[in-house]
């Protein structure tokens, strides 16, 4: 792809990559990707992001149909993922002189990226530059996704670069949403996009929402995904409702969420005995779900929502099954951090799944009641009882 002229001084300058089908490891990229950057010219030539570092010749290139390498006096780094920075050591290369702008997180991990030393001025919130034909605003906005990011305003032609907010797994050779040749694709991917990068940080996603409700935006340019025209409001109106907490229950009641595996049925019972205990104490709504059947996203959106969440599992080759690790993996670290959870659930020989279990919760930051709950086999009175017990011990961690 060469430069795309998206405004007066205003140029395209990233990459496509249309063949990608993994992103980062865990996402997945049916469409492809872009890696975004941006040039402005003027009296500075100011580069915002970089790309990937195996696409930098292309990156290159496209920089200097417009301008040479060596004119490019400013580099804005909204935010330094490698997918963004990767390219800066090259850059910094050919171009010592470069000074760069970024928050103070993003100075200590691109000093780690880069591994050398480089001009570098750290920024602000309301901090500004000017470029000749007017003058660039840096908006602070933090863990969005990391600790890092920050927006870049450009009052005079209404355009905010705002790195992988509001952005989108989705290789677009048009650059822009005007001309989206396939839209269901894109808005699902778009939906796709938000749940795996923002979906942890909703309170972040809405503070940023709120620093730029005010913005009279023409062009919004992420770093992943076409650059919004006719879209902008309809984005920002999805990001609010997916970041948005659901009401409380009208009649006040936690969520509390069961969650088990079960073999043959042992599990189950210990399952059915603290969701009566749970009801019978009248502070929850209880969801109890064998996750066997049912989709994992339906089981890690209850486990994600939930303010008490037991799981259960039996034990096979002294582990929990694969489809226990897959929800566990699906949990967000960042919301689960004080929450209450306990483990439980029936063995035959050794009963590893239990602690493994705990193990598990209590890096994911939960309050996790007691040691968990194992039974041998197949549950008897006293051990129902004792189930019961334990998810009321779980339940005096709720909040």
């Amino acid at each position: 792809m060469s430069a795309v002229k998206l405004q007066e001084n205003l140029y395209s300058v990233g990459v496509l990559n249309p063949s990608l089908r993994v992103f980062d490891i865990i996402m997945e990229s049916k469409y492809g990707t872009s890696y975004n950057a941006y040039l402005i010219t003027g009296k500075k030539n100011i580069l915002v992001d970089t790309v990937h570092e195996d696409y930098f010749e292309e990156y290159r290139a496209n920089i200097e149909s417009v301008v040479d390498l060596s004119q490019i006096d400013c580099l804005i780094m909204n935010h330094t993922e490698p997918d963004h920075s990767g390219s800066v050591a090259q850059l910094l290369s050919l171009n010592p002189n470069l000074e760069v702008y970024c928050t103070a997180p993003a100075k200590k991990y691109l000093s780690a990226i880069v591994n050398r030393e480089f001009h570098c001025t750290t920024v602000k919130q309301g901090d500004k530059l000017g470029y000749g034909g007017g003058e660039l605003e840096f908006i602070i906005a933090p863990l969005l996704h990391w600790p890092d990011s920050m927006f870049t305003w450009m009052p005079e032609h209404g355009v905010l670069f705002t790195c992988d907010f509001l952005g989108c797994h989705y290789c677009e050779p048009t650059m822009t949403d005007e001309g989206i040749h396939y839209p269901d694709a894109y808005w699902g991917e778009f939906a796709y996009y938000y749940r795996g990068i923002f979906g942890p940080f909703q309170p972040h996603v809405l503070a940023g929402l709120d620093k730029i409700r005010d913005l009279p935006l023409r062009m919004v340019c992420p770093s992943h995904g076409p650059c919004l025209k006719q879209n902008i409001r309809k984005c920002e109106e999805l990001y609010r409702k997916w970041s948005t907490p659901a009401p409380d229950a009208p009649d006040g009641k936690k969520l509390a969420a069961i969650l088990y595996v079960s073999a043959y049925g042992y599990t189950a019972k210990l399952a059915e005995a603290a969701r009566e205990e749970l009801l019978r104490d009248g502070r929850f709504r209880v969801e109890m779900r064998n996750i066997v059947f049912t989709p994992l996203e339906e089981a890690a959106a209850l486990a994600n929502r939930a303010d008490l969440l037991l799981a259960g599992s039996c034990t096979i080759n002294r582990d929990a099954p694969k489809i226990v690790w897959d929800l566990l993996a699906s949990i967000d670290a960042i919301r689960s951090r004080g929450k209450s959870a306990g483990a439980f659930g029936s063995y035959g020989w050794s009963g590893e799944a239990v602690p493994m279990m705990k193990d598990r919760l209590v890096r994911l930051g939960y309050r996790f009641a007691g040691d968990g709950l194992r039974v041998n086999f197949m549950p008897r009175g006293e051990d129902l009882d004792a189930m019961r017990a334990y998810a009321a011990q779980a339940a005096e961690n709720v909040k």
